[in-house]
């Protein structure tokens, strides 16, 4: 049994980790291409126009990240699937991923698979706690040569070069992976949900 005392204490800590989570993800900021300021909800509401439509004319969404961006992309690429009834896909595959980096370099094993799959009207979601990671620019950079419209999760700092490249950019300020991915998370299922009209 945990004592009184213990359970106080975990609530405490409990309390403040969401309050901050809490804090983080709702300073979200978002911009365009142009590093114009969005209103949140308008860049959720873009976001929702840029995936229907990608579905609705044949194309895909791709999700692209590493480590727990990683996780992010294909948890996301199941439910924009399952639940959103929308083309998506995760490349995250092992064998392709160690493939690539063998032959080509880490920095390319997102590039490469749009290269191979990527069409022009796709949509690349790129997640990048830093908005550093050269594989998730490269990706970018490629899916952009393709013609497919691009959205980006970053964090750690406003400067990150991942928040320049997207259609629309959400970014989030704290340099604590655990705040960022879950806030980038958040965000992801906050679009999602909101698309199938079970949140205003």
């Amino acid at each position: 049994m945990v004592s009184t005392s213990h359970a106080i204490l975990s609530n405490g800590v409990l309390d403040s980790y969401v309050d901050i989570l809490s804090s983080v993800t709702r300073s979200v900021e978002a911009t365009d291409f142009e590093g114009r300021r969005l209103d949140a909800d308008f860049a959720i509401d873009q976001v929702i126009a840029l995936a229907r439509q990608a579905h609705k004319t044949g194309h895909k969404l791709i999700f692209a990240g590493n480590g727990g961006s990683a996780g992010i992309a294909s948890h996301m690429a199941t439910d924009y699937s399952k639940n959103g009834n929308m083309r998506a896909w995760a490349m995250n595959d092992g064998s392709m991923l160690t493939c690539l980096a063998n032959d080509y370099g880490y920095e390319h094993v997102f590039a490469k698979q749009i290269e191979f799959h990527g069409r022009s009207g796709d949509l690349l979601i790129a997640i990048s706690s830093s908005g550093k990671s050269a594989n998730i620019l490269n990706a970018v950079k490629t899916a952009r040569s393709l013609g497919c419209e691009v959205v980006t999760f970053s964090g750690f700092t406003p400067e990150n070069p991942l928040r320049s490249t997207g259609d629309v950019n959400f970014f989030l300020d704290s340099d604590l992976y655990g705040f960022v991915e879950v806030g980038h998370i958040t965000l992801c299922h906050a679009i999602l949900d909101h698309s199938m009209g079970l949140v205003e």
